[in-house]
């Protein structure tokens, strides 16, 4: 119905994932909800595109009244493809998650949950995506209910600044103790790959690593809070633009 809103939901784990259920459990009372997903993870996808391959759209069973669309393509595909075909008017909202995994500090650069977020934001939609510091397929979402269905709520009822967007990040397994509104930490990633030896004794590397805290203040982060129970909040642009040191720039160049 057209006076009901529309929120349109994504995520880069995949059409199937119980994050992506648990979200659409937690949002669905407050308006139609319409899912474009990928038909498979696409996790550290940040805001990649398809551009020399055809996209496929596979209408799936509804979901507890959400309509299901999976999309073969990346998160930010799901976005594009589900504002220019799928949808029947303007979504109020974009939503991504709940991500199976953390999506704080510098990892927001990496997520494809947040590429998803970031594609609505630049379209002019109010966007939020929603994580979970777990990367467990039967991780326990059931502190975050609460704190989505409000902060959901809330962004469809007053809107977010022009050209801001959400990243929400949970801690996992513990009582939530409240939220905060913070900044991404600053940071750097070490031991990046760990390498391994197939069957023919040629190497292999898979992605590990561990982030390092190198923030000055640290308690005006994310990472700072969400050891301590917080939930984060952090507002977030994807304009890039480093416009506070434009006139350093322009001095060096000229």
């Amino acid at each position: 119905m057209a006076d009901r809103k529309l929120i349109l939901i994504s995520n880069d784990d995949g059409i199937h994932t119980t994050g992506l259920h648990t979200l659409i459990d937690a949002v669905r009372h407050l308006g139609d909800v319409i899912v474009a997903a990928p038909t498979a993870p696409q996790s550290g996808k940040s805001s990649a595109i398809t551009v020399m391959e055809p996209l496929r759209i596979y209408q799936r069973e509804d979901y507890n009244g959400a309509k299901m669309y999976a999309i073969s393509g990346t998160p930010v595909d799901c976005v594009k493809l589900a504002l220019h075909t799928i949808v029947p008017r303007r979504p109020d909202m974009v939503i991504a998650g709940i991500n199976h995994g953390s999506n704080a500090g510098n990892s927001i650069i990496y997520s494809g949950t947040m590429g998803a977020v970031f594609e609505g934001c630049m379209t002019g939609i109010p966007s939020v995506g929603y994580s979970l510091l777990d990367h467990s397929l039967d991780a326990d979402f059931s502190e975050t209910i609460p704190y989505i269905k409000d902060i959901t709520e809330r962004v469809l009822n007053h809107g977010l600044p022009k050209g801001v967007c959400l990243n929400v990040n949970f801690p996992a397994n513990v009582a939530i103790k409240g939220a905060k509104v913070v900044r991404a930490a600053l940071g750097h990633w070490t031991e990046e790959y760990q390498r391994y030896d197939d069957p023919t004794q040629h190497p292999f590397y898979m992605l590990t690593g561990t982030f390092v805290m190198e923030d000055p203040d640290p308690e005006s982060t994310d990472i700072y809070w969400l050891d301590r129970q917080y939930a984060s909040i952090v507002p977030a642009r994807a304009d890039q633009t480093a416009t506070d040191v434009m006139p350093d720039i322009t001095k060096l160049l000229q």
